[in-house]
């Protein structure tokens, strides 16, 4: 990923996005062409501290016949984005740009045993209902156990050992205060994820939209009075 300094992540708030999202593009190579597939998953740790994220795939998909070898495959886990118009700066001569979140994690992908597949698919529904709180989780449990036993069959599991982590996130941080505040403003009143990109703006500049200090303001006029 080409990742300008400004906007580039450390690999802990990289990871700690990618596992908030959960949901990915998992990519792979097969000599030919690029091979793609969109897709839930849910980090683990080994225990040497080497992340890995689970997933399954459709027994017929194609990317599983790249599996479990050495080749590195690409999992990109994007967030919100927003495109930004130069009329928005308070600057001149500005352009039009794109702001996003990004983070690519890659490594190798090994096959999951049927065992390992069952607890993959418990703990990645578990992950996600969370998500519906206070709704009462659903399980696998709720399923026949015959029903539950030949939608497995449909699915295989895998995980990816994560070699290399990279984020980005695109927020103008290199801008100046003023425009960095004109755009965040502009944002807000766009689509969802630009809404979504304006509060992460905010947050990670939250100085610039402090409001003024009156009181500082009065006591400067008071002691410059005649």
């Amino acid at each position: 990923m080409y990742t300008p300094p400004f906007f580039k992540q450390d690999r802990a708030a990289s990871l700690k996005f990618a596992e908030e999202r959960g949901f990915g593009t998992m990519c792979a190579f097969d000599g030919h062409k690029p091979i793609a597939s969109p897709l839930p998953f849910y980090l683990t740790y080994a225990a040497d501290g080497t992340p890995q994220a689970a997933f399954h795939l459709a027994r017929h998909n194609p990317l599983l016949k790249l599996a479990g070898g050495d080749a590195s495959w690409l999992l990109a886990v994007n967030g919100p984005d927003a495109y930004v118009s130069p009329d928005w700066y308070v600057s001149q001569d500005q352009v039009p740009t794109w702001l996003y979140q990004s983070v690519h994690l890659s490594g190798p992908v090994r096959l999951l045993s049927d065992d390992e597949l069952s607890m993959q698919l418990d703990t990645l529904s578990a992950k996600f209902e969370s998500w519906l709180l206070p709704k009462k989780p659903w399980t696998s449990g709720k399923m026949t156990a015959g029903r539950l036993e030949t939608m497995k069959k449909a699915i295989v599991g895998l995980v990816m050992t994560v070699e290399e982590v990279e984020g980005s996130f695109k927020l103008n941080q290199h801008k100046s205060d003023a425009d960095y505040v004109a755009i965040a403003n502009a944002l807000s009143a766009g689509d969802a994820d630009a809404k979504q990109i304006s509060r992460l703006m905010r947050q990670a500049r939250p100085q610039a939209f402090a409001e003024p200090d009156f009181a500082d303001d009065t006591n400067m006029l008071e002691r410059s009075a005649p």
